[in-house]
């Protein structure tokens, strides 16, 4: 600008002041929207955030609520077969039981019977085999099915397996010894169906 514009227009470098504090006020303000737009989108990300670590949470929490309910459903299962498998098992005791209790009975029938045969005079060799092989095949069945004898004399007095019936003293043997069997006692599997019946010795 020359000195002649200068006084022929004294206000310009006025109006040029102004335009300038306009342009910085306008810069302001496009630094002041910047800064606002730019807390704006981080609040924005934060929020966003915050809702990706809530759904986060939430589908760890589901993954961990089916994991416990399938655990749950499977110990139920297991639950239900090993039950299931012992009232078979308990079912099927029972059964063999009764079965091993009614034989049990035929098995003493007959010896008895071999009693009063080896007592009696005479007596019909092929009846006594007769019984002897009847007597015999019994024992082998019951042993299949894990029934076996208990009470033998000679041997120490068990009260788990043997019931005393009557107690003697005796030189010869230590005391609680089974001197007589009134009636043999059975175990199955290892449970006393029966005890067996016998003479202690008491000295």
């Amino acid at each position: 600008m020359t000195k002649n514009d200068a006084a022929q227009n004294p206000q310009q470098p006025e109006q040029e002041l102004e335009q300038e504090l306009e342009q910085a006020a306008e810069q302001e303000q496009d630094v002041e929207q910047e800064q606002e737009q730019a807390a704006d989108a981080k609040s924005n990300a934060s929020d966003r955030l915050g809702e990706l670590e809530l759904a986060l949470s939430q589908a760890e929490q589901r993954v961990t609520d089916a994991n416990d309910r399938a655990v749950r459903a499977v110990a139920e299962m297991e639950n239900i077969r090993r039950r299931a498998a012992q009232d078979v098992e308990k079912a099927h005791k029972f059964a063999l039981e009764k079965f091993a209790n009614e034989i049990i009975t035929t098995v003493d029938n007959l010896e008895r019977a071999l009693e009063i045969a080896a007592q009696a005079d005479s007596i019909n060799q092929n009846f006594l085999e007769g019984i002897e092989l009847t007597h015999k095949g019994l024992l082998n069945t019951l042993n299949k099915f894990g029934v076996e004898a208990v009470g033998v004399i000679g041997e120490a007095f068990n009260p788990e397996l043997h019931q005393a019936m009557a107690m003697q003293p005796s030189a010869e043997h230590d005391n609680n010894t089974i001197l007589a069997v009134m009636q043999k006692g059975y175990t199955l599997s290892g449970r006393l169906l029966r005890p067996a019946m016998v003479m202690v010795v008491k000295n």
